[in-house]
């Protein structure tokens, strides 16, 4: 099936919108072929801040409205005590919000973007959009990461190369309990690796030190400014070190 045979049949729906890659190109593919869609964006502690504004930015350029709700993600004590599971639990808190409210809305089918390339065995939250029923456009119709972002390219999305980013929880290593506090030392840290010209990269917190991930592209230069990064990072961290295996780049 095409998407757009797909949207000739699913006519109108909610969809689950984290102004990523996949939901984006979603969103955009929904509204050229004439489907009725909102845009349902949770804002948690677990999203930076420039997540959420990607996310505007692309509903107010596609000209679709998007509703934002505020979830306190750390309540859920299956999610702030960071089991293994804890994307399952997470991903069922947040499509069951979504769901609620997009009914509330007049909208009774929910839609979502994991896409072709997705491995459900790798990844627990799909367990939770099986269970929900919400739908999965991009995967029914066999589009894999790569082609996403080719057709984001010819759309003229901004999104098209926009790295892979998983939540801030995935940086809290060793099971350790996920606060607030920790969330934010996180987020403002790799804000500040962004804003010294690095992209793609990870900040891991392993009990109260840093463990820096760079790609191949950026690993020497983060090594040459070593000095200036301890600078910026020292207040955030106890200790700060660099992974010398390459983080991989994102898909």
């Amino acid at each position: 099936m095409k998407l757009n045979d797909f949207f000739n049949s699913e006519t109108k729906a909610a969809i689950a919108f984290s102004g990523g890659v996949d939901s984006s190109y979603l969103l955009y593919a929904a509204k050229k072929y004439g489907a009725s869609v909102k845009a349902y964006y949770v804002k948690t502690q677990f999203q930076p801040e420039f997540e959420y504004n990607d996310a505007v930015k692309l509903a107010d350029e596609l000209n679709v409205e998007m509703k934002t709700i505020q979830l306190d993600i750390l309540e859920n004590e299956d999610i702030s005590s960071n089991p293994k599971n804890r994307c399952y639990f997470c991903k069922q808190m947040i499509l069951s919000k979504i769901k609620k409210q997009a009914a509330d809305d007049g909208f009774m089918i929910l839609m979502e973007g994991t896409n072709a390339s997705d491995d459900a065995g790798d990844r627990p939250g799909m367990a939770a959009i099986a269970e929900l029923s919400v739908v999965s456009p991009l995967r029914e119709c066999g589009l894999t990461k790569s082609e996403v972002r080719t057709l984001s390219r010819e759309a003229g999305l901004f999104t098209w190369d926009k790295p892979s980013y998983s939540c801030l929880a995935t940086r809290i290593m060793n099971c350790g309990r996920i606060t607030d506090e920790k969330l934010r030392r996180i987020e403002n840290a790799e804000n500040k690796l962004f804003q010294m010209g690095f992209s793609d990269l990870r900040v891991r917190l392993y009990d109260n030190n840093a463990l820096l991930q760079f790609t191949a592209d950026d690993i020497d230069k983060a090594l040459g400014k070593r000095k200036e990064i301890y600078k910026a990072l020292s207040g955030y961290f106890e200790g700060i070190a660099f992974d010398l295996k390459e983080r991989e780049k994102s898909k």
